[in-house]
């Protein structure tokens, strides 16, 4: 898969974000109008490839509990447990695409739009220039991959083999 980017309905994807159902919890309900391609889960947490991916294979991961706030919302364990979930996959993220350059790990949200909680897992390929890494790869304002639906169904099934290396 390249880097060919398509332009993102920013207007749509802010209108669903923000008036629409907690896409996480519609996922998790079998919501097909959510629906993505899971990588990993456990009884507490989903792994899923991003529907939008600013990067090839760039996955979500989330509690399957709707938790809003990154760390306050979660005890010690809670939030330990959820961070060895996170580089779990992270982990296949850098198996699949080995030649990354860097793993990005973040959490965004906010209370106005895709408040539950989750973690982006975004893996930098070699060969980007410097003025197009870090958050502005990540932007969909500056586009999303237009990834083929066998594509992303391929990426899922590497990234599920990877799991657990």
């Amino acid at each position: 898969m390249g880097m060919e980017r398509k332009d993102m309905d920013l207007e749509g994807y802010m209108e669903r974000a923000r008036n629409g159902p907690c896409f996480i919890c519609a996922f998790l309900a079998g919501d097909p109008g959510y629906a993505h391609h899971t990588i990993h889960e456990d009884d507490d947490h989903v792994a899923f490839l991003d529907r939008w991916p600013t990067l090839p294979g760039k996955v979500l991961v989330v509690p399957k509990a709707h938790v809003e706030h990154v760390v306050r919302d979660l005890d010690a364990a809670a939030y330990a447990r959820l961070m060895l979930f996170v580089r779990e996959v992270a982990l296949a993220v850098e198996h699949v695409f080995e030649d990354s350059e860097r793993t990005y790990l973040y959490s965004l949200g906010s209370q106005e739009g895709n408040s539950h909680l989750h973690w982006h897992i975004a893996a930098l390929p070699p060969g980007v220039p410097y003025e197009e890494q870090q958050f502005h790869v990540l932007m969909t304002e500056n586009g999303v991959l237009d990834v083929e639906p066998d594509d992303m169904a391929d990426i899922a099934a590497r990234l599920r083999a990877a799991i657990g290396r």
